[in-house]
């Protein structure tokens, strides 16, 4: 067992201090097969202990329920942790596969008052657009999403999957402290443009995906064969069929990584996310998500382990290799609009 707390990054240009590594909470209600509250609740104290900070959620997860699920948990620490959560994005109970996406100021409006009751909190320490409409400006969105910060509702904002010209236009209205994207060793996109966006506006990356939704971690290998029918990694393209043969395939040099340092396949994909603070210029904090306090130990250690230039140069490779898209829709993405 580790008790090796991990150290702080700022959540944008003078923004607080959070630690270098989050903990996306997504799982804990929603998506990823049967939960386990009390495994969940455990998970969250010993994130605390390990000086994971950042505690990363969404109104759509779970219709709000994981909201409420973390209420409790914040309520007992609210002075030490960093509360993110987003707005624009709802599922409908009825049909899981389907994606509404709203950034108009009404309903961004109904949205905050929504996530503040349901967390139980007088204020949203970073408040995300989850995903852009693009039915609304966003400089629209982004001024009504300031006016929530004048009113004391946020202290700072966030934007998730939006395009380097979308980042800069919102920043022009308003500080954009964080931007929130897939980033890891097998989704590479947002370094051609994004990265070199939020380095230049000092805005912080907060990857969600870093370990591959698990695939990099080899927890699972074909997600039709290895996962529960209520994950919804069953309808994602890259772990299914012959997809995920080919990606599974393509996970041989981060196990020789891994070897040299001791350490386990998941964790040197955390470790190479955390060192591309270094490669880019720009703070860089993962979510990595878990419900196992055990998990929560082996991804904070990745904090710790430095990776050699020929150890980078041999993971570099891997994401240009990988067969299929993230999502079945990629217009879902920024990818789709850059």
């Amino acid at each position: 067992m580790t008790n090796d707390r991990i150290g702080t990054a700022a959540l944008g240009d003078g923004g607080p201090e959070v630690g270098v590594q989050g903990l996306g909470c997504m799982g804990m209600s929603f998506a990823y097969g049967p939960v386990d509250a009390e495994a969940s609740r455990a998970t969250l104290e010993r994130a605390l202990e390990l000086g994971v900070t950042l505690y990363d959620t969404a109104d759509s997860y779970g219709a709000g329920d994981n909201e409420r699920f973390l209420a409790p948990f914040f309520k007992a620490h609210r002075d030490e942790v960093v509360i993110a959560t987003k707005f624009a994005l709802s599922i409908p109970p009825d049909d899981p596969t389907r994606r509404i996406i709203r950034n108009d100021p009404p309903y961004i409006r109904r949205c905050v008052e929504a996530s503040l009751k349901r967390l139980d909190v007088d204020v949203i320490d970073l408040y995300y657009m989850h995903r852009r409409d693009l039915n609304v400006p966003i400089e629209e969105t982004v001024g009504v999403m300031a006016e929530l910060v004048r009113e004391g509702k946020v202290k700072q904002l966030g934007l998730s999957e939006v395009t380097a010209d979308e980042l800069r236009a919102a920043h022009g209205v308003h500080p954009i402290a964080a931007v929130q994207s897939e980033w890891s060793l097998f989704s590479r996109d947002i370094e051609a443009k994004v990265v070199p966006a939020a380095h230049e506006l000092g805005v912080t990356l907060v990857p969600y995906s870093p370990l591959g939704r698990g695939f990099l971690t080899g927890s699972f290998a074909d997600a039709d064969q290895d996962l529960t029918s209520d994950d919804f990694r069953r309808r994602m393209p890259r772990f299914t069929g012959d997809n995920a043969a080919a990606n599974a395939a393509l996970l041989d040099p981060l196990r020789t990584v891994a070897e040299a340092h001791d350490a386990t396949p998941g964790q040197i994909a955390l470790a190479w996310v955390h060192q591309q603070t270094a490669v880019h210029g720009l703070q860089v904090v993962p979510i990595p998500g878990t419900r196992k306090p055990g998990r929560v130990e082996e991804n904070t250690s990745a904090a710790h382990i430095t990776l050699t230039g020929q150890e980078l140069a041999l993971l570099d490779p891997i994401a240009a290799q990988v067969a299929g898209p993230r999502y079945p829709d990629m217009a879902f993405t920024s990818a789709g609009r850059e």
